[in-house]
């Protein structure tokens, strides 16, 4: 069987990824070696060919890898990557970070949306293959049937990300913060709500709320700007959404996408705001029918207010590889205008699952 590192298996995404080779059986596939940049020498994981742990810096070792997974981010990329080509290695790479996805000779993985691409370009020897951005993918699995048919002139996308997109530790913070505020209100119980708000707006806006990884408090709050400026006003997360889509579809003709990324107060999952602009008035019953078949994910949620309130939140899907699209209507603006709302857990379809699915199609050539 063929040869597969793993790398950076015990973080926030790398867990998920490893919990979602365990319930499909990945395993059995080929042959783990389990490596680690910070515990050499300790034990390996069961799956593991190896007893203990190998040094993730260990060229010599990575070169006799057929394929190399890794959710170690893109300071591990920058580091090993090149190093490693530069050695001669040609096996597969299949990476969660961000750092080698523009790259020509590097694909941005998504099979329920992009699989004719990705045969395509593993056809022609492309050996990189990369998670895209998290709510771009989901944004995609989502909608890409509408992008597939060629009915998108453009979109603009609200996005509304949850603390763990920032990491582990972030998630933690904002638990703390609610617990503070909570505390608060607590010991006010009895007090009027005007003096209940007072009270904790002051709170939230002194020093004594915990804030050191989000810079200002996030629970009771958000904060309208996700990782660092780039050109015309944008953040970079802003960015991708034109780059990375574009990519993913492989678009002849660049589809403009725009909007504002927002980091909120819930714990898991990512949710979107999508106005898509139509290149033609198609009926509303026949937009419908493309998205609920996009995928076997999409979980279609009716434009009602109690399956909305029920369906349509990040509760009711974190954890689940389920693709939540609702609030589906034509806008007052134009017929050919559409409203979406959609919502899925990004460290399932945005991170882990996508770079699980590639490299079962580059060990088996199957999803």
């Amino acid at each position: 069987m063929k040869k597969v590192g793993i790398i950076g298996w015990r973080g926030m995404v790398g867990s998920v990824l490893i919990d979602r080779m365990r319930a499909e059986n990945d395993f059995s596939k080929f042959d783990s070696y389990f490596y680690s940049t910070s515990q050499v020498g300790q034990a390996a994981p069961k799956e593991a060919q190896n007893d203990l742990l190998i040094d993730a810096y260990d060229l010599d070792s990575l070169a006799d890898m057929d394929a190399i997974i890794t959710c170690q981010g893109g300071d591990y990329t920058k580091k090993v990557f090149s190093d490693l080509r530069s050695k001669g290695w040609n096996g597969h790479w299949v990476d969660a970070a961000s750092t080698l996805r523009m790259s020509e000779d590097s694909i941005i993985v998504l099979d329920p949306v992009n699989d004719t691409h990705i045969r395509e370009s593993y056809n022609k020897g492309i050996k990189n293959f990369i998670g895209g951005n998290c709510t771009v993918s989901l944004m995609l699995m989502a909608v890409g049937s509408l992008f597939n048919e060629g009915l998108v002139e453009w979109v603009s996308s609200m996005t509304y990300q949850a603390a763990s997109g920032a990491g582990a530790k972030n998630m933690k913070e904002l638990l703390r913060q609610m617990e503070q505020i909570g505390q608060l209100a607590s010991k006010m119980k009895d007090d009027s709500i005007l003096d209940i708000d007072k009270s904790i707006t002051s709170f939230m806006n002194s020093n004594e709320i915990e804030q050191e990884l989000f810079g200002v408090p996030l629970g009771g709050s958000l904060i309208p700007w996700i990782d660092s400026k780039v050109d015309k006003g944008q953040t970079r997360e802003e960015w991708k959404g034109i780059s990375e889509t574009n990519k993913i579809i492989n678009s002849a003709v660049e589809i403009p996408i725009d909007g504002t990324c927002v980091r909120i107060g819930a714990l898991r999952c990512h949710s979107q705001a999508l106005t898509i602009k139509l290149n033609k008035n198609l009926p509303i019953t026949e937009i419908e029918h493309l998205i609920k078949n996009s995928n076997e994910w999409v979980r279609f949620v009716p434009n009602e207010v109690e399956e909305t309130k029920n369906l349509l939140t990040p509760t009711s899907v974190s954890g689940k590889l389920d693709i939540a699209v609702g609030r589906v209507r034509k806008m007052n603006i134009g017929e050919n205008y559409l409203n979406v709302f959609t919502v899925g857990d990004q460290l399932l379809w945005g991170a882990a699952e996508p770079i699980r699915r590639a490299l079962n199609f580059i060990i088996n050539e199957k999803y």
